[in-house]
């Protein structure tokens, strides 16, 4: 069964799910964020069957999340790392994992201390927040009616 695509879709959430919305896809930004850079190191961090990885790297160097760099004498050896589309999806990623943390957490496991690398303090959870800095829940905010863009190819002359 093919998998649908959203490409047209005039959701920004679909759209991105294009790019980075299966399990593995995430997980490869996640090590890519924790500083996993080659292809064997993903395979064995992740667990992951070579295909699959391929297919997943792939994708998102296609979508620029990661680029493939060469650092090997005559591009025999390359890495992937983060661009700065990808290096934007830190606190999707961050707001997901202390979300698994409160509603999913490791049985046996404590969840990661992510702490702020200058003074060593945890971070903050990740919150949607208004202007002025206060936060906001589900029920904190409306849709706004979009009014659709116009193509200035099809504008009329008046």
């Amino acid at each position: 069964m093919a998998r649908k695509r959203f490409d047209d879709s005039n959701c920004s959430v679909a759209r991105a799910l294009n790019e980075v919305g299966d399990w593995w896809s995430l997980l490869v930004v996640l090590h890519a964020m924790y500083g996993t850079r080659r292809f064997v190191d993903f395979q064995k961090e992740l667990g992951i069957a070579r295909n699959i990885l391929c297919d997943r790297l792939a994708r998102l160097v296609d979508n620029e999340v990661l680029k493939k760099v060469e650092v090997g004498e005559h591009g025999s050896r390359c890495e992937y790392r983060l661009t700065e589309k990808g290096r934007d999806l830190f606190p999707i990623v961050v707001a997901l994992r202390q979300w698994g943390d409160k509603w999913n957490p490791a049985p046996e496991q404590t969840p990661l201390d992510l702490r702020d690398r200058e003074s060593g303090e945890p971070i903050q959870p990740i919150t949607v927040q208004s202007a002025d800095g206060r936060p906001l829940s589900v029920r904190d905010v409306l849709v706004k009616e979009l009014v659709p863009k116009v193509d200035s190819a099809k504008k009329k002359a008046v």
